[in-house]
């Protein structure tokens, strides 16, 4: 009977565990506001369109990038705003997606063209915006605020080091830009902290908020999943370095790459979305890829193009001719060294990797 009772617990915290999914949604909201963080326009103009058609509002994308006007500042928020104003206006690119989150994939950079209004998917303007009340009552405000506060750290707060930015924090974050009913108390940690993961230098308060967002409502899984999301999207801050603009290899490459050094013969190729090199050889060597951060794609000439994530590890054999870069929705970053060097080893840059080509990877 015991036996019986464990198997069952075991199986309802299964569906419980897989009933905690982040939603397209959700998922929309997360890639919005990381990229609002990096101020990356062109790809949030890109993540707008595709987190409107998956279920996100008009008004819980003005919310959400109001909200986070406290955490990456007003010029960032007022861009972002601004990106959601030009999206609306232009109207619905066919084939619009982002990071997986839509059925069809395309690119900011691909030739796509308006189509009428009246046959695009209906874009939810959301719920009435309606003024918060407390906006008028300052010790409202502040007293909301700190009952706000206080839920998402698990205990009262008090900056006494600071009285001013203390009363920033209840008043004005917790309280005000947090009286706004768009999104829930959920949503909004949902945001923060993916805004945050986007940022460097912000480490204390990521893990502050990835404690508050189950506080203000999202299970344990649903935080971790966020994360584990946002990184294999390529979205995250990434732990590996960017380096420097890989500009003495800017011809072989279509979109922009860096470089970092990590010594030993061993470098970190940083490629943005939709970037790839050249179709090349490498002559009298083999080249080691082991994709860090992020997805892309490795392509042999005339065999199907292979999946790249983290953890991802190809050999390609000399006098192989190949390429390699992002997918077209994401940031992607690889290590590479060459082994098995013989005298007289060399690279060779061939063709670019025509639009024809890499849009056909799904």
């Amino acid at each position: 009977m015991r036996r019986f009772v464990t198997f069952i617990i075991v199986i309802l915290t299964m569906a419980t565990m897989n009933a905690q999914t982040l939603t397209e949604r959700q998922k929309g909201l997360a890639a919005c506001a990381c990229l609002m963080a990096q101020g990356d326009l062109e790809g949030l103009e890109y993540a707008t369109r595709s987190a409107l058609d998956n279920g996100v509002t008009i008004n819980e994308l003005k919310e959400a990038f109001s909200q986070l006007y406290a955490y990456t500042g007003f010029p960032r928020s007022l861009n972002a705003l601004g990106v959601l104003s030009k999206v609306l206006e232009s109207g619905r690119l066919v084939d619009s997606s982002f990071s997986g989150l839509g059925t069809n994939e395309t690119s900011p950079n691909d030739q796509t063209t308006n189509i009428p209004n009246d046959q695009t998917t209906k874009w939810q303007e959301g719920k009435p915006w309606t003024r918060p009340e407390i906006w008028d009552d300052a010790a409202k405000a502040l007293k909301q605020g700190t009952e706000v506060q206080t839920k998402l750290s698990g205990l009262a707060f008090d900056y006494a080091f600071c009285p001013q930015d203390d009363y920033y924090l209840k008043a004005h974050l917790f309280g005000d830009i947090f009286a706004g009913d768009q999104l829930t108390p959920a949503d909004r940690e949902i945001v923060t902290v993916a805004a945050l993961s986007g940022l460097e230098g912000v480490a204390p308060q990521l893990a502050a908020h990835k404690r508050g967002a189950v506080n203000m409502g999202n299970s344990q899984e649903i935080v971790d999943e966020l994360c584990a999301w946002l990184d294999d999207m390529g979205l995250a801050k990434s732990k590996w370095p960017k380096g420097e603009p890989n500009t003495a290899y800017a011809q072989y490459f279509t979109g922009n790459s860096y470089l970092a050094d990590m010594g030993g013969g061993v470098h970190n190729v940083t490629f943005e979305p939709r970037c790839r090199n050249n179709w090349h050889i490498h002559h009298k060597q083999v080249q080691v890829l082991i994709c860090v951060s992020g997805r892309g794609w490795y392509q042999e000439w005339g065999k199907e193009a292979i999946p790249m994530c983290p953890g991802t590890v190809i050999a390609i054999p000399a006098e192989v001719k190949h390429w390699h870069g992002a997918a077209r929705d994401s940031w992607f970053q690889h290590l590479t060294y060459h082994k098995d060097v013989q005298e007289g080893s060399s690279n060779e840059w061939l063709e670019p990797v025509t639009d024809e080509i890499y849009n056909q990877l799904k």
